[in-house]
């Protein structure tokens, strides 16, 4: 007896599928295929990230796009997706059949909506592909476990190349881009007279800011060394120009970010927080090293050298914004301030240093 088209499509190749996306829209259409008649499918996954609850995915059978609704609110409630289930609702003829893909209600979700009531044996087709799909998609939630697991704690960049295989001492590769390096002031104090979780929660608040703005301007965070952030704004797709004021953008979101949260601080009567950012243009090398059995992806080369010996320059000359001559002749940003030549530790020759107004001078310690 020959299996209707999705369960076959569930039994022999949704272990391939790359994503939930790829999953049900696959699944949908072999439904469809199978007389079954949809307006519109969901599948929902819990999500093992640190902000995202859960996952959705929506489909529409009359255009057979896919849409992708996040939970943001915290942990994963067992039962149905309410997000789902309206949808749903409102696109078929609101009669809404969801079935768990797995022997417990913590699994996936597979939720179906029809243009017209399902007979007997339709409906029962619909709680066998979710029993078949168990499997599948047990395997799909384990990959994405595993990917955001890295991305988490390593960055997008060292988790493409673990998930990749790389899991050896190796040359790595070089990487040309804008260098951001940023430091958190005052934290030595900060961490010997506050208490242990004052601390970790200003450590957070400083991340969130600097981290969030590189982001969010096309940059990658590297490393968090101490309090300090190590990031690059990558050259391919952008030009050296693009990402310089890429990177001085986000220096300005960081701030407004920080200056609104010491607004914050001040009424709580926290100490206010600030930090020194140093910006360089070069090449870096991205790559494993450590022993033979653990593993670090670090960056090292001039270029890295060179940005964070400058960021300690930011006291010494009285700014909290300081760019190499490098940086400063491939950046757009007009009106640059030209801070002499200076010796930096470790670095053979002097580095040309500007930095840009209007910048608030570090006050006087």
């Amino acid at each position: 007896m020959q299996l209707p088209s999705a369960l076959s499509f569930l039994v022999d190749k949704a272990i391939d599928v790359a994503d939930g996306e790829a999953f049900l829209t696959e699944l949908a259409a072999r439904l469809v295929a199978d007389g079954i008649p949809l307006a519109g499918a969901a599948l929902t996954q819990a999500a093992p990230h640190p902000i995202i609850g859960r996952r959705t995915w929506l489909w529409r059978a009359d255009t057979g796009d896919v849409i992708e609704a996040l939970n943001l609110t915290g942990p994963v409630a067992s039962g149905p997706s309410h997000i789902a289930r309206d949808w749903l609702a409102g696109i078929g003829s609101g009669i809404v059949q969801e079935d768990f893909a797995g022997a417990t209600s913590d699994g996936a979700i597979l939720g179906w909506v029809a243009s017209r009531p399902l007979h007997e044996s339709e409906t029962t087709l619909l709680r066998e592909v979710a029993r078949f799909a168990a499997a599948p998609l047990a395997l799909l939630a384990a990959r994405s476990t595993l990917a955001a697991l890295l991305t988490a704690y390593l960055g997008r960049r060292s988790a493409a190349q673990v998930l990749a295989g790389r899991l050896r001492r190796e040359a790595g590769e070089t990487i040309e881009a804008a260098l951001l390096f940023a430091d958190l002031r005052g934290f030595t104090d900060l961490s010997e007279s506050a208490e242990a979780k004052e601390v970790i929660a200003a450590l957070d608040a400083w991340f969130d800011r600097i981290a969030g703005a590189v982001h969010a301007f096309g940059g990658e965070v590297l490393k968090f060394i101490g309090d300090g952030v190590l990031a690059i704004f990558p050259i391919g797709e952008r030009d050296a120009s693009a990402a310089c004021d890429a990177a001085l953008r986000a220096v300005a979101a960081a701030r407004a970010g920080m200056d609104h949260l010491n607004r914050t601080r001040a009424a709580q009567g926290a100490p206010i927080l600030s930090f020194g950012t140093a910006l360089h243009l070069g090449e870096m090398l991205w790559g494993n090293i450590g022993t033979a059995d653990r593993l670090d992806f670090t960056a090292i080369g001039p270029a890295v050298n060179l940005v964070s010996r400058l960021e300690g320059l930011c006291r010494p000359l009285g700014h909290t914004l300081l760019l190499s001559g490098t940086f400063a002749a491939a950046t757009t940003t007009p009106l640059l301030i030209p801070l002499g030549e200076h010796s930096l530790r470790g670095i053979a020759a002097p580095c040309a240093v500007f930095t840009v107004p209007p910048i608030d001078r570090v006050p006087p310690q």
